[in-house]
């Protein structure tokens, strides 16, 4: 091949032309691929593989096998930017092999497209006409009769049973229906050489750089329709396909091109770099197929990379939808596995536990029903055909939804496209409801016309009348038939000509518009994106290197720029593999030419900060239109109406003579040596000066492996983008068992790097979240984050469960293994005598305190989901039960107890399966153990509304009180979420278990008692709470007395709570573990605040105003974060750092003698006593001139006062002080009333002259402090208002 040849191959419009068919020296072969598939399936099942290959040629009719392929003649031989790769082209271009019909069969010609992704990410597209040529060959003729001899002998005394297997149905390339219908098939289909023709498939492809599909849709029909013309073609066929392999250029970007086909001049165009880039797959047809909802859902699903499958009978409808969605992606790229067309040899790909988008071909009369997947959890399926899709459970809809499906309809009305789609236009969906005889005998594999139809046709063809009729119909939208075949079509007026141009512009033009409506939204949602991009490297090359370890894009900080609606999605796509590589490309950007699609998203954003100088709405949910649909229309408008370029006019070559002869209805054999390479001189077009930036365009598209350092490009493409996607295509050349073992490695390998990564990532993230909570630096994760982390977990999980799995049972893998392992476990329990317990029966503590101990296992955590009513499927269950053992730091034990059954994992699993290489497994439940050293409330804070039964034990102090009490006992639980209500508790027992609907995090718990009988007076330790579901147990230390007349008389108090450790992660929990909660101050300290012999500990004056600080600090930390995740105001309150607390010091700094006749003086006590003062100078009236302001704020003070005394809750005086603080700050009184208690003369007599309420000073800084706290909205939880009437 020339230098020349291969050298301008970057800029030819075309790389190769194919042509597949029979090869008539090889005669007839079984298709090796379907019978491997034969063999993989067997094998899937457990079939002997002997019985798969005995069973397959005989179960179809000879006209229906698959016979295998080959390509007879390629030009030219290779080219080095895209070496020519024969298997897949091959595959590709017939992918269910060759095709045989007689002359009663249906024979219209067919057009599909494919495209085959390289390794390093670049790709090459297909376009392939299949037409069906007259078999000449005696060899093939006799051998076909000599099959249906066979055939007949094979099934004249029975009829063929129905397959059993589970995906037949994929690969079966004969239509199935019932039995009755395969019965007069038999009967009816055969061949008879001596009256029947025989026809077999034939395809031309080319092989094009860029996807330039209408063009090359048409130069293909029209080489066809010179092959089935009566007269031969002006030039011969070499003249064209030389012209448009050597001749005919890419356009250049933002420009328009115009070539020679056979017939008619073709028209093709390339948007400039500051457009869109190239789609030419029509997204009229995927609204018409889809409709807009079911797109936008669809969309999403691939936004969030979940799995998708697109089902359909038609192979150009599979790539329509797949080209058509993918192309709305920008700026980002689908990068996972994509392969529009699975061949049916490539099924077993659907077992690949990664993100992919794969269309699989569908027979007719094969209903969803009849096709088992792998693996459905994470599946999103879409049944082109029949306008339906099936969804993936709870996945996050996209933003603004509605106002984009309104947005987008507009654009469609205006063409005349129904919204919710034509399924009037997709013939099989009503076809496929009535399997009959004559469909099968027809053919309706690809949508082709039933016999009488043809005849119809084949009668109007030509009608000048019938043409317009039918171009009036198309118009209007009304379908008629299928008459517009590809085929023999004799129009060539040229009203059919310029109507058939208006309606490529129309396409062209709609195309555009509804891609400016996608690309808006994501300029919009991530309009400041830069802001978030951390640029940490200095060089590209210490970029590459560590690119595993770095953190690219601030995600906390940008999720909490978002609006709220749009977080549930945000949060799930700031994830995914796209997200994370168009971050890659803004980072790389820095050191080298920036990727084309972010170049094009990067300049549009640009502009709309020039149109919003002040950007109000980047923050705001209101919803924003393109303001662009013409302008981008127009562009594409003036491109088509006026060419810029026309190539050279295909022209005679230097032919050997008698070569090129012409054979009505047969593709001629093609003169290899004038197409091997191309001219050397008289290319006009190579010597432009636009070549060299094409070529540098190009090459930088298909080089995007190249630069910098191979090695260590190499490395990162393979190592840094690839996380979960180790094999991000199918290898379609080389399917031998061998490779098939090889790939699942791949899969094995690439599960465990994600799980590391995914595991590493909750940890980091949460701990960075904890070292906060404990005042190290600033938090990077958010609820909501997290929930995504997990979901993301969960997700990692289902596929690692389906990888290798023998058959299927409902749509989860893991619940289903996690049922298998129950029915196992409760069939040996109940021979056992009785389960063993993991641990002692009761823990006991110094207090003698006794919490029943909780019976861990497997088996009871699966009870408790599926006691909970509200979750309704198996996905749903296996996720609840993964966020559950995650919460109680069980899920590596219980996955490694689930796997120790290694006889059930054997019968569930193949050899090859993740769940059976042992090292991995290990190392997978080794990454997921390290999840235990951070608390996770994934269980408690997502199933908010389910009844738990929950476990509350008061423990009292037996050394210094009565071990038990006369009074009855009560008690109320409060959390997060709500609370118990008061609850009595059986005298001298002090142990309650009661269902609640859940509390979420417990906060306070409130205990009290009647003050009956002669023992009412009652020294209380502690209460503890415990959630039987999560094992979490709560204690609520007290350290106080309950009755009248002991400590200050309270007979009810409130208690903060604190999380108990697991006793098993003690050891685990001493190095690193969540930061306590702030509990009910202890027994020490309030001793210490309120008795003499407690003085030496009393906190110094600098220590109060710190804590003060402290105090109030922690409150305004509380409101700037997000609502969700804001925790307990009332543990900053009340609990032992809180605010009540530290006033309480204050207040009693400087308190003179506590005791007065040997008895206890609390700060209520001042407090009543200056509330007295204020009322008994009310009456009066003082001599001096009182402000009005001054009266009316001692009135209001007076006025809480009196309402807490005269509350019927038996509070005590330190209660009562609690309450007067908290209700203080909720109405933003409290720097109003404490200038009050400095003014009042009592102070003098009840404190030291150091007291800090007697420094101004101190009380003036005390008094700003407590201002911060006004801007905030306080609301108490009910515990501390009930019964206080204001």
């Amino acid at each position: 091949m020339s230098a020349t040849g291969s050298g301008m191959a970057p800029c030819r419009f075309a790389h190769y032309f194919v042509i597949c068919g029979i090869d008539t020296e090889t005669g007839l072969e079984p298709d090796e691929l379907a019978a491997l598939y034969q063999w993989l399936e067997a094998d899937r099942h457990g079939r002997s593989q002997d019985a798969a290959n005995a069973g397959e040629n005989f179960e179809q009719s000879p006209l229906r096998r698959t016979f295998k392929s080959k390509v007879l003649a390629h030009f030219p031989e290779t080219i080095e930017w895209n070496p020519f790769d024969q298997d897949a082209v091959n595959m590709l271009c017939m992918p269910k092999g060759l095709s045989f019909r007689t002359q009663v069969d249906n024979r219209e010609p067919q057009f599909h497209s494919y495209l085959i992704t390289r390794e390093d990410g670049s790709r090459t597209y297909g376009f392939v006409l299949t037409f069906y040529e007259e078999v000449t060959s005696k060899q093939i003729c006799t051998a076909m009769q000599t099959l249906y001899q066979m055939h007949h002998a094979e099934h004249s005394g029975s009829v063929c049973a129905s397959s059993s297997c589970s995906m037949d149905s994929l690969a079966s390339s004969m239509d199935e229906g019932d039995a009755t219908s395969l019965n007069k098939l038999h009967c009816c289909s055969s061949y008879d050489m001596s009256r029947d023709t025989l026809y077999v498939s034939k395809a031309l492809c080319l092989i094009t750089p860029l996807p330039f599909m209408q063009a090359c849709r048409k130069f293909l029909t029209q080489l066809h329709r010179a092959v089935s013309s009566q007269q031969p073609p002006p030039l011969p066929l070499e003249s064209y396909i030389h012209n448009i392999l050597y001749e005919v250029p890419l356009p250049a970007p933002g420009r328009s091109l115009k070539f020679h086909g056979v017939y008619e001049p073709i028209v093709c165009q390339r948007p400039s770099p500051s457009e869109l880039p190239l789609a030419d797959y029509s997204l009229k047809q995927v609204f018409e197929l889809l409709g807009v909802e079911n797109l936008v859902q669809v969309f999403t699903c691939i936004l969030l990379e979940m799995q998708i499958l697109l089902y359909s009978q038609d192979y150009q409808r599979l790539m329509t939808v797949a080209e058509g969605i993918t192309t709305l992606l920008f700026p980002f790229q689908w990068q996972h596995v994509y392969v529009p067309i699975l061949p049916a040899s490539l099924l077993h790909f659907l077992d690949a536990p990664v993100p992919y988008l794969m269309g699989l071909q569908s027979k007719a009369g094969t209903d969803r029903s009849k096709l088992e997947l792998p693996q459905e959890a994470n599946l999103c399926f879409v049944d082109i055909d029949n306008h339906f899709i099936e969804l993936p459970e709870d996945f996050p809809q996209f933003p603004n939804k509605l106002e984009f499906i309104q947005e987008i309809s507009a654009v469609l009305l205006q063409f005349g496209i129904p919204p919710e789609g034509s399924l009037h236009c997709s013939e099989s969906a009503t076809q496929l409801k009535s399997l009959a005889l004559h469909d099968l005998v027809n053919d309706k594999k690809n949508g082709n016309l039933p016999g009488d139809a043809l005849a119809v046709f084949e009668l109007l063809q030509g009608n000048a009348t019938v043409e317009r009729l039918q171009a009036l119909a198309k118009r209007t939208g009304v379908t008629v038939g299928r008459v517009q075949t590809l085929g023999g079509s004799t129009v060539k007026e040229k009203d059919g000509r310029l109507q058939c141009e208006e309606e490529e512009l129309r396409d062209a033009t709609l195309n555009v518009q509804v891609r400016e409506v996608f690309a808006n939204r994501f300029s919009h949602m991530f309009a400041d994106y830069e802001a978030f991009v951390i640029q940490s490297a200095m060089d590209l090359e210490s970029w590459l290197t560590n690119r595993e370890q770095m953190h690219n894009f601030d995600k906390a900080s940008f999720l909490s720029d978002q609006p709220e609606p749009y977080l549930p999605f945000l949060s799930h796509f700031i994830e995914t593999q796209m997200f994370a590589t168009f971050i890659d490309n803004k980072i790389m950007s820095q050191w080298e030419d920036k990727e084309p699609l972010l170049r094009v998203f990067d300049s549009r954003i640009e502009k709309m900060r020039l149109y919003n100088v002040r950007i109000p709405n980047l923050r705001s949910s209101n919803y924003q239109k393109s303001t662009i649909l013409k302008e981008s229309a127009q562009s594409i408008e003036q491109r088509l109406m006026k060419i810029d370029h026309t190539a050279i006019h295909p022209h005679l070559l230097d032919m050997k003579i008698g070569q090129g002869k012409y054979e009505q209805g047969f593709f001629p054999k093609l003169q290899a040596d004038v197409l091997a390479a191309g001219p050397t001189n008289n290319n006009r077009w190579a010597s432009r000066t636009g070549t060299a930036q094409r070529r540098k365009d190009r090459l930088r598209q298909h080089s995007e492996h190249l630069g910098l350092d191979n090695d260590l490009r190499e490395k990162y493409m393979q190592e840094a983008r690839s996380l979960g996607k180790n094999l991000r295509q199918p290898k379609l050349s080389d399917l031998s068992p061998a490779v098939i073992a090889q790939t699942n490695w791949k899969f094995v390998e690439g599960l465990l790097k994600e799980c590391r990564m995914k595991t590493k990532r909750m940890l980091v993230e949460k701990m960075g979240h904890e070292a906060v909570e404990l005042g190290h630096g600033e938090a990077n994760i958010t609820g909501l984050e997290e929930n995504t982390l997990i979901a993301s977990l969960c997700d990692l999980m289902e596929r690692i469960w389906s990888h290798g799995l023998q058959v299927k049972q409902g749509k989860s893998a893991l619940w289903s293994h996690l049922l298998q392992y129950q029915e196992r476990e409760e069939k040996l329990e109940q021979t056992a005598v009785s389960p063993v317990l993991l641990g002692p029966e009761r823990r006991k503590s110094e207090t003698g305190l006794t919490m029943p101990f909780l019976r861990v296992s497997l088996i009871q955590d699966m009870r408790h989901i599926q006691n909970v009513s509200e979750i309704k499927t198996d996905v749903g269950r296996a996720r609840g039960w993964i966020r559950l053992s995650l919460e109680k730091k069980l899920l590596s034990q219980h996955l490694k107890q689930l796997l120790s059954n290694q006889a059930l994992t054997k019968k569930l699993y193949k050899r090859y399966a993740f769940l059976r290489c042992e090292e991995e497994k290990e190392q997978f439940l080794y990454h997921l153990l390290t999840l235990n050293t951070v608390d996770y409330f994934c269980f408690t804070s997502v199933f908010t509304t389910i009844m738990i039964p929950y476990r509350a034990v008061i423990i009292p102090i037996k050394k210094l009180s009565n071990a038990i009490t006369t009074s009855n006992p009560w008690v109320s639980v409060s959390g997060e979420l709500g609370d118990s209500g008061v609850m009595q508790i059986p005298k001298n027992v002090l142990e309650i278990t009661f269902d609640c609907q859940n509390l979420g995090k417990l906060t306070t718990a409130q205990i009290g008692h009647d003050n009956s009988g002669l023992l009412a007076k009652w020294l209380v330790d502690c209460v503890m709470v415990r959630n039987e579901i999560t094992g979490h147990t709560y204690k609520f230390p007290c350290g106080r007395w309950l009755g009248k007349g002991v400590d200050d008389g309270s007979l009810e108090r409130i208690l903060i709570g604190e999380l108990l450790m697991p006793c098993a992660d003690e050891d685990l929990s001493k190095q690193c573990r969540t930061p306590p909660l702030q509990r009910s101050p202890t027994q020490t300290r309030r001793l210490s605040i309120t008795s003499l012999a407690g003085r030496n500990n009393k906190p110094n004056a600098g220590q109060i105003q710190e804590a003060i600080g402290e105090a109030v600090n922690n409150i305004v930390k509380h409101f700037h974060k997000p609502e969700k995740e804001r925790g307990s105001l009332t543990i900053l309150l009340c609990g032992e750092n809180g605010l009540v607390s530290a006033l309480e010091q204050f207040f009693h700094h400087g308190f003179k003698s506590s005791r007065i006749f040997q008895k206890n003086v609390f700060v209520w006590d001042f407090i009543e006593k200056a509330v007295a003062y204020f009322e008994m100078t009310d009456q009066i009236g003082d001599t001096e001139e009182e402000t009005e302001s001054f009266r009316s704020m001692y009135k209001v003070f007076c006025h809480y006062v009196n309402a807490i005394n005269v509350t019927p809750r038996n509070i005590g005086k330190d209660g009562k002080f609690q309450f007067l603080v908290c209700l203080g700050a909720r109405d933003h009184l409290l720097p109003q009333w404490i200038p009050l208690l400095v003014e009042c003369p009592l102070i003098t007599r009840m404190y030291e002259e150091y007291a800090l309420l007697r420094d101004h000073l101190t009380v003036n800084s005390l008094i700003r402090v407590l201002q911060t706290v006004h801007e905030f909205n306080i609301t108490l939880e009910s515990s501390l208002v009930k019964g206080i009437t204001l």
